[in-house]
């Protein structure tokens, strides 16, 4: 069987959604945009974002050979939502760590490939190594990075976790979508904290994410009092509003099946929980990346956010 046409047919066997093939080149003109970015402060206290500069914008310098990037998209968009009154959880956090169930078809889809071609060299990646995911989505026509600075996929919108296998396997190429945002500027209107800056360009050091999720002070700083919304872990706002969202289907990953405890918990009952039933509730929801002081902070956060 042709090889692209196999690995295509073995990504929707695994569960991806979507899948789309660029040649594995340095992204030069995506360089200039990362190395403007960080020069302007933007990451905050991500410092991690300054290392392996090379290595984002070549995929070679992370595999040896490598000829091929492979996109893949899985759906997170539940069927399912909060209550309303309670602090809000951005929906890719509503079931389990999506970096461990992913982690796990990337392994699965490089052994499969390894098992058909023969000594195929690559390595798979989610959200954790210096990969700029977006960029080779838009590449190998995924859809487009919209004004909100998320990939958009015509069919589907943007509520997906993106993740990319490398590999020195010679492959057909996809060539990129046209953007179809049009004059449309919903997100930058509607960002709480201003943090679409320009269209594409988002200042990760205003965004509610970065403040309740990356941030790791004790202290959220007091002017973005007012500004969460109903946020306390995450933010979708700029997703909520994309008109390309109306598209969006519930996934059936039974893995990011939302915690009841996120769907049902009240104010109080985030108030009460102790550090033991945390650990025990969100072992492997993507909210133990805040920890339990965090989860705290951003509750007490909240509550003087909505002046209660």
């Amino acid at each position: 069987m042709n090889a692209t046409v196999y690995i295509k047919q073995l990504a929707a066997q695994l569960g991806f959604d979507y899948c789309g093939i660029a040649a594995a080149v340095q992204l030069d003109d995506d360089a200039r945009r990362l190395e403007s970015w960080l020069n302007k402060g933007m990451h905050g206290n991500m410092q991690y974002m300054e290392n392996h500069f090379d290595k984002r914008i070549d995929p070679r310098k992370l595999v040896d050979g490598a000829k091929s990037v492979i996109t893949l998209l899985f759906n997170y968009y539940p069927g399912e939502r909060q209550r309303e009154d309670a602090p809000q959880v951005s929906k890719y956090a509503y079931g389990e760590d999506y970096h461990e169930v992913i982690r796990a078809r990337l392994k699965t889809m490089l052994a499969r490939m390894q098992e058909q071609f023969g000594q195929v060299q690559g390595r798979g990646f989610v959200d954790s190594a210096p990969v700029l995911e977006r960029a080779w989505a838009q590449r190998s026509g995924l859809g487009w990075i919209g004004k909100n600075g998320n990939l958009i996929h015509k069919q589907a919108g943007s509520f997906f976790f993106i993740a990319t296998l490398i590999t020195d396997l010679e492959l057909e190429y996809d060539g990129p979508v046209a953007d179809f945002c049009g004059t449309c500027r919903r997100c930058l209107d509607a960002c709480p904290t201003s943090a679409i800056v320009a269209p594409g360009v988002v200042d990760g050091s205003r965004c509610i994410s970065y403040f309740t999720i990356e941030l790791k002070e004790q202290l959220i700083p007091e002017q973005m009092q007012g500004k969460f919304d109903n946020w306390f872990f995450g933010c979708d706002t700029c997703q909520d509003v994309c008109p390309w969202n109306r598209f969006s289907k519930a996934h059936n990953e039974a893995a990011f099946t939302p915690l009841p405890e996120i769907l049902n918990f009240s104010t109080s009952d985030w108030e009460e929980m102790t550090e033991e039933t945390f650990k025990e509730v969100f072992r492997r929801s993507p909210l133990k990346r805040s920890k339990y002081a965090g989860i705290r902070r951003n509750l007490r956060f909240w509550k003087m956010n909505r002046g209660s």
